[in-house]
């Protein structure tokens, strides 16, 4: 199975402090995951981060209607989680999530290993451009919520 890798960064003008929390409240990702995509968390009320914890979501992709799981692997606040997709859309979706305090802020990136059915070809005739608008769409939203003025390198 040829995996690809996907990195995204951006700086927010608050504090790891704060920026963490708002990443391990699962709820949020229906704030930051673009309208096109029909996110919905599925688990209900508060769910409580921490190594093992599964969390079910649906999605909608190119008008397929999906279920996915994940599973926090790593929970490291405020630094660092990782969650690996254990039923959903990819062959494999394994996205770690690192916070550093960085020039009176914090630096988010976010980095991705996925492999997809049909390969490399399938990926780079569709798959990819998928991940690249999601994630653009998730540090849009990140700027409006953190401060208008954010740096998005990418």
């Amino acid at each position: 199975m040829k995996e690809s890798v996907f990195n995204s960064e951006i700086w927010l003008p608050k504090r790891l402090e704060e920026i963490f929390p708002f990443f391990g409240d699962a709820h949020n990702l229906e704030i930051i995951t673009p309208p096109w995509l029909r996110f919905e968390v599925l688990t209900k009320g508060s769910i409580e981060m921490r190594p093992g914890t599964l969390i079910d979501y649906r999605i909608r992709l190119h008008g397929v209607q999906l279920r996915w799981r994940t599973n926090i692997e790593a929970w490291e606040p405020p630094n660092r989680f990782i969650d690996d997709q254990v039923r959903g859309p990819f062959l494999r979706w394994h996205h770690e999530h690192i916070f550093e305090s960085q020039d009176n802020g914090t630096l988010c990136r976010d980095r991705v290993h996925y492999a997809v059915l049909g390969g490399p070809l399938v990926d780079r005739l569709f798959v990819r451009r998928d991940v690249e608008k999601i994630f653009k769409f998730r540090r849009q939203k990140l700027m409006e919520l953190f401060d208008k003025n954010a740096v998005s390198p990418q």
